[in-house]
């Protein structure tokens, strides 16, 4: 690989991401360009919306709907795809790859479901691709999964990685809300899309966890592995309950290893609210995980927006540009052990939250206790919340010590099938 005296640069998309990414290399090419060693010339944009074409006030002749224009100039070394979703980014850049071209990407969707694939072509082709800004936005992520975390075993990773969701139930803990009108606040200050599925569901999450988990882990973890649950069923009244038992709810990302076996899922849960994770509000991201050298870290931050995308998307492109510059050989290399099991949702374990509605008397918990008791699942509390008088219904409020999950729906099933409850309302797993 000869030295080169400029390095080109093709983007795809000029949305919000790539917007941010196209200002801050026109805004600060004198610096990067001191930075690498030699200019970046934005070479071509991939754009088919003229209206966002003409709002970025930048050189008409820069523009092209046409990929094959980007991918198959050879004055272009790097090319930054932001267009978002599988299709037609992930064609785009095995085909960018496949003509020598380096690869910067925040798509976190091709990633989680094309990882290993991509870098073994990477590899072949002698190229490189980066996805710092995948995961977390622009928190520090994946190079400190790939660099400074890899002396380390890691054995778990908490992560509250969707803003969206996170907005929602920070409102909904604060405000006394109920879902849809926090979601609705939500959407209003930009927060969360009109189609508000892949956050609400934990699906974003879920493949953000499977690349973390796959760097983590050095396994193959695939967003269909990931037990995914979404914050709909959440109510005002759970948060009121869980802050009364010393809880705060957040959707968690979750990944653990043990004995060769890992288990993935992202979900609501309870956790205790004097601990890090608990006090992370609003729209920041946070990410916590547990080595055997390094203990219990924690990196916070933004984990999405314009800013804090381009600041890792850019950072990204400024890596490799001083590696081409400088005439370094770049190909990623990362082993991964086919071994490795990944566990259903249903041989976890873990303690849970029941709220349930039945009927106000005697016998009731007699009867819920035994159920709970026939599948092994010990009481750690229980309070009888409320009372409708009139209506002789009661709200009942169970703590669970660890059960396995599969013992814990066979039992509800059972217990909603009980004369005396009128409805599982909700259940919630406890992370201690």
């Amino acid at each position: 690989m000869g030295r080169k005296e400029s390095i080109g640069i093709g983007l795809m998309g000029l949305g919000v991401v790539g917007g941010g990414v196209a200002k801050a290399l026109t805004e600060r090419a004198e610096a990067i360009a001191a930075q690498v060693g030699c200019p970046l010339r934005l070479r071509k944009i991939l754009e088919r919306d003229l209206a966002k074409t003409r709002a970025s006030k930048m050189e008409p002749h820069l523009f092209t709907t046409d990929a094959a224009e980007v991918i198959g100039d050879p004055e272009i070394d790097i090319i930054i795809e932001a267009l978002g979703g599988e299709r037609p980014a992930f064609d785009f850049i095995k085909e960018a790859m496949g003509r020598g071209k380096h690869v910067v990407t925040s798509n976190k969707e091709v990633m989680a479901k094309h990882f290993p694939e991509l870098l073994s072509l990477a590899k072949e082709k002698g190229v490189d691709i980066l996805y710092e800004a995948s995961v977390g936005g622009g928190i520090p992520l994946i190079a400190p999964f790939k660099q400074d975390l890899s002396a380390n075993e890691i054995s778990a990773i908490h992560a509250i990685i969707n803003g969206t969701t996170n907005y929602i139930l920070t409102r909904m803990a604060a405000e006394g809300l109920d879902f849809s009108s926090a979601l609705k606040q939500a959407q209003k200050l930009g927060y969360a899309e009109a189609d508000p599925t892949n956050d609400i569901e934990g699906i974003d999450a879920a493949y953000k966890l499977a690349i973390l988990a796959t760097l983590a882990f050095h396994t193959e973890v695939r967003p269909d592995d990931v037990y995914h649950e979404g914050i709909s069923r959440l109510s005002s009244r759970d948060f009121r309950y869980a802050r009364e038992l010393g809880y705060a709810i957040k959707l968690l990302a979750i990944a653990k290893e043990k004995d060769g076996s890992i288990e993935v899922r992202v979900h609501p849960v309870f956790i205790p609210e004097d601990l890090l994770l608990a006090k992370v509000d609003g729209v920041y991201n946070a990410v916590q995980v547990e080595g055997d050298l390094v203990g219990r870290v924690l990196f916070y931050g933004q984990g999405a927006g314009a800013l804090p995308t381009s600041s890792a998307v850019v950072a990204d492109v400024i890596n490799l540009a001083q590696r081409i510059k400088l005439g370094v050989s770049i190909t990623p290399s990362l082993r991964l052990d086919p071994t490795k099991k990944i566990k259903p949702i249903s041989e976890i374990e873990t303690r849970y939250y029941i709220r349930m509605s039945t009927q106000d008397r005697p016998g009731v918990l007699a009867q819920i206790s035994k159920i709970l008791g026939d599948h092994l699942i010990s009481i750690s509390s229980v309070i009888q919340k409320e009372t409708d008088v009139a209506a002789q219904v009661a709200e009942i409020v169970i703590m669970t010590y660890p059960a396995r999950e599969s013992a814990m729906r066979k039992a509800l099933n059972e217990i909603e099938r009980l004369e005396v409850v009128k409805e599982v309302s909700n259940f919630v797993r406890v992370e201690d």
